[in-house]
């Protein structure tokens, strides 16, 4: 049912005109996905500028929208978290455990899942590599989209307005000079097109690390499965172990439905 079909159809005797006003603005967010000034909700929903006013600015403090630098709304992580019990990211979870502990069985190395959130990225799960000496990354910690090869593969995956939004909130983006935020770009171009990502000694020295997108090009949920080594005199070459980690992520978004 349209929105205009479902306002001309019979009232429900217990009706709330304000509550619907509400959810027509965030059922109009979600589905336009970019930022929408006051104006622009008004005319899409057929109300006055005046209307949503005090409407926005309580779904503003609540935290259910927020407003850019230009006065655009966009909805928040807020609905996500309030559903998180039915959360794509459990599926994600529950799917991928069993394949990240055969790659970890198979390469012996460490190897995480991630995905953007607020802004960070976001640690979902963790396998650790049964060596003596391994790299160990946090479930649930938070990092620099910038500064990780999970970061930086994510961000390469999603729209460029979003993406230029996101940076401009990142203060190690914001430190950058102009032909660093150029190769930078440059830097999520290639990876982008490769497909992978990967630097050594990016967050300290020593570090190896080699990530692959999970999800397909249009789907909403994407995540990012990545190799953490710690390099020693013989090795390892994590690029010889591409091909499973390929292999693990393309099984991992079958089983979620995200190929």
């Amino acid at each position: 049912m349209t929105r205009a079909e479902s306002e001309s159809a019979p009232r429900s005797k217990y009706a709330v005109p304000a509550l619907e006003k509400a959810l027509d603005v965030l059922e109009y967010l979600a589905e336009q996905a970019v930022p929408l000034t006051q104006a622009q909700l008004a005319r899409a929903l057929g109300r006055e500028p005046g209307e949503l006013f005090r409407m926005l600015t309580c779904l503003e403090s609540r935290g259910y929208v927020r407003r850019d630098d230009a006065g655009g709304y966009q909805l928040t992580l807020k609905l996500f978290e309030l559903s998180r019990t039915h959360s794509p990211h459990e599926q994600l979870i529950e799917v991928a455990m069993p394949l990240m502990h055969d790659l970890v069985d198979r390469v012996r190395q460490s190897c995480h899942l991630s995905v953007l959130h607020r802004d960070q990225v976001l640690v979902l799960a963790q396998v650790e590599s049964p060596q003596p000496v391994r790299l160990s990354v946090q479930i649930g910690s938070l990092h620099s989209p910038v500064a990780t090869v999970s970061g930086q593969l994510l961000l390469s995956h999603i729209p460029a307005p979003e993406r230029t939004e996101l940076l401009a909130r990142q203060a190690d983006y914001l430190r950058m000079g102009a032909a660093e935020r150029q190769e930078f770009a440059q830097r999520l171009t290639r990876v982008r097109e490769d497909g992978w990502a990967y630097a050594e000694g990016a967050r300290f020295v020593g570090g190896l690390d080699l990530g692959v997108l999970v999800g397909r090009e249009g789907a909403k949920t994407k995540a990012a499965l990545t190799i953490a080594a710690v390099k020693g005199a013989d090795g390892p070459d994590l690029f010889e172990l591409l091909p499973r980690l390929q292999q693990c992520a393309a099984e991992i978004a079958r089983g979620c439905g995200l190929a």
